[in-house]
């Protein structure tokens, strides 16, 4: 039988159109820190792992590297340990790092200009330690989604202002390096966006965890289900 150039073009594009069906085994691995790694901060109550577990479709499993109070620097540790079985990753990392300059918000500067230019400094930092963590998971050639820092529950109104300002710039570290890279984020500062998502002033409760989960199967599955995600890339 003889195809048509032109019903051959047709075809070829009626399936590139197809969706493809989602895999039906995966194995989610979570790296970075107490985002992740929140059972201590749960109350018995299940945690990020346990909630995706819940989530995830039949055959699909997950397992926890992540590390409460792990920065970028101790990322290589925990993907040194990735098992073979791994065949997604889910990375939420820099909380952290942001903490230990924390010191920077109550600084003495001259000016607004000298402000910006000493955060701008250790956002810069940030950047180049945050794109050798990512590099370090790309290399196992793994999809990769991550996540950014979020705003935190402080009680004190002054300077949560301030936490969300500064954490801004490095989120802009974080969205900037995944550009880069073609990869997918998920903006947990609208995953976890009322007081219940908070077991204390930073770390997930079971609440948060489980909207966490939700937008982490959403994103790597391609469900509809995590509405909660905010997706970039």
């Amino acid at each position: 039988m003889v195809i048509s150039r032109r019903s051959f073009l047709q075809q070829t594009l009626a399936l590139a159109s197809t969706p493809k069906p989602p895999a039906t085994t995966g194995h989610v691995v979570l790296l970075g820190d107490s985002i992740f790694d929140n059972g201590a901060y749960t109350g018995g109550k299940p945690d990020v792992l346990e909630q995706l577990q819940r989530v995830l479709p039949q055959g699909w499993t997950a397992s926890l590297l992540a590390r409460d109070g792990a920065t970028t620097a101790g990322l290589a540790a925990q993907l040194a340990k990735l098992p073979a079985t791994a065949s997604h990753l889910a990375l939420s990392i820099g909380g952290n790092d942001a903490l230990q300059r924390q010191g920077l918000l109550q600084a003495k500067a001259g000016s607004v200009a000298e402000g910006i230019d000493i955060l701008g400094d250790a956002v810069g930092q940030f950047e180049s330690a945050y794109c050798k963590a990512i590099e370090a998971c790309l290399a196992h050639r793994l999809p990769l989604v991550v996540c950014t820092i979020y705003n935190g529950n402080f009680s004190d109104a002054a300077y949560r202002k301030i936490v969300r300002s500064a954490v801004s710039l490095f989120n802009d570290a974080i969205i900037r390096t995944a550009i880069e890279h073609k990869l997918k984020v998920i903006d947990l500062r609208a995953v976890c966006a009322k007081p219940e998502d908070y077991a204390n002033a930073i770390e997930p409760s079971s609440t948060g965890a489980a909207k966490i989960a939700r937008a982490i199967m959403a994103v790597i599955t391609g469900s509809a289900d995590g509405a909660g995600a905010v997706i970039v890339g």
